[in-house]
């Protein structure tokens, strides 16, 4: 099918079990800057969706809208749930926000205290803090580092206890920041594995257009604040004009 160019449009088919919705989304910088320009698209169940577009095309701004860490205006529903302040903390227990660098993440002394900090914090008994430790540790291949110094890891080993920590949380919605940056081949492939295999709903930013050809059947455009293209991933690789407009390189 043909790329579908949009502005302020849905382009994928509708579903009865949306887990993310964005509506004209809007935000400017104190600067002034104008991040966002009205940015609507939504995730379905199961969906996994490459976020790309150019340095400064507001990937990031938009990320750091779905779970309240920036306030636009505009309508954002997590699962059928609208982000207000008001319920600021179970939205944030419903998306599971992975940054770039996973330093910015990991802070406690071992990779069980990492991984058991959200579930501590929203006050679960210790057996299902223990639990919820032990599924997401074995989600991302990583049961044998829980008394490990986090510290002590490669990038690589960083990145997937960083998963670990939002996995714990049970989120409806799992959303990656560059996550393939600085990992070297064996540690990249490692990860691409991991995501294939993850049963979340997944929307993820990335300049590795290898990357969205291998493990994405969807991807979403981004460029001066706005949704460009949203389409086929296959669609999308093959369009060289869009690609070529938006700062993109084929794979």
């Amino acid at each position: 099918m043909p790329v579908t160019h949009i502005t302020n449009q849905f382009a994928t088919p509708e579903c009865d079990d949306n887990v993310l919705m964005v509506n004209e989304l809007r935000f400017s910088y104190p600067d002034g800057h104008a991040a966002l320009n009205g940015v609507s698209l939504k995730l379905c169940v199961g969906d996994k969706v490459a976020l790309v577009g150019p340095n400064g095309a507001g990937k990031s701004t938009l990320m750091l809208h779905l779970n309240g860490i920036l306030h636009g205006q505009g309508d954002i529903q997590i699962a059928g749930k609208r982000l207000t302040r008001d319920n600021l903390p179970l939205i944030r227990s419903m998306v599971g926000l992975v940054f770039q660098n996973p330093d910015d993440q990991l802070f406690s002394p071992t990779v069980f205290e990492d991984v058991a900090f959200g579930p501590l914090h929203m006050g679960l008994p210790e057996a299902d803090v223990r639990a919820r430790v032990d599924a997401a540790l074995e989600a991302v291949r990583m049961s044998g580092y829980r008394d490990r110094l986090s510290h002590h890891l490669s990038v690589g080993e960083k990145k997937r206890i960083a998963i670990a920590t939002v996995l714990s949380m049970n989120p409806s919605l799992l959303v990656l920041d560059e996550p393939s940056a600085g990992l070297d081949p064996r540690a990249r492939r490692t990860l691409i594995n991991l995501l294939r295999e993850l049963p979340i709903t997944m929307l993820v930013s990335t300049h590795d257009m290898t990357l969205v050809k291998e493990l994405f059947p969807r991807t979403i455009v981004m460029d001066e604040g706005l949704v460009v293209a949203d389409g086929l991933t296959g669609d999308i690789l093959e369009d060289e004009a869009l690609l070529t407009a938006h700062g993109l390189e084929k794979p």
